[in-house]
């Protein structure tokens, strides 16, 4: 009589079982970390995508319907969602003390418009431009 042969059983360690498990918890926390980064950056940028439209329209309105002046001027979009300021200098031009101007001519001004929203630190966009504007009249006649 030939002793029984034992059957070879087919399947997974216990332990094969738990690395695989590992594994998989592993790449499962490195995906949805990636996932939550991209949504987050995502948002970011749809933000200041916004604020970047409010600004043009904020920027093409100067100027169209009353006379731009120099000055600070603050707001907010979207409730209080994107609060905005607005500085208008007169431009210091160093040429200008050697070119003979026009007193009643046009003046140069220095428009610096700031948007921010959110509380963390890298939330604001600040744009800058140059605008011609007429000259008040009250500075052009004093000497």
């Amino acid at each position: 009589m030939t002793p029984p042969t034992r059957r070879r059983q087919h399947g997974f360690s216990l332990l094969e079982v738990i690395v695989a498990f590992a594994l998989l918890a592993l790449a499962l926390t490195l995906l949805l970390g990636s996932l939550s980064s991209a949504s987050r950056q995502v948002r970011d940028s749809a933000d200041s995508s916004r604020a970047t439209l409010h600004a043009q329209s904020l920027l093409a309105q100067l100027g169209a319907g009353e006379v731009l002046q120099p000055g600070r001027q603050e707001g907010t979009f979207e409730g209080d969602r994107y609060h905005w300021q607005l500085d208008v200098v007169p431009f210091a031009d160093p040429l200008a003390a050697r070119a003979q101007l026009d007193p009643g001519g046009p003046q140069l001004l220095d428009v610096r418009l700031a948007v921010r929203w959110g509380s963390e630190r890298g939330q604001a966009m600040q744009w800058r431009t140059l605008r011609l504007a007429p000259r008040d009249i009250n500075q052009a006649v004093s000497p």
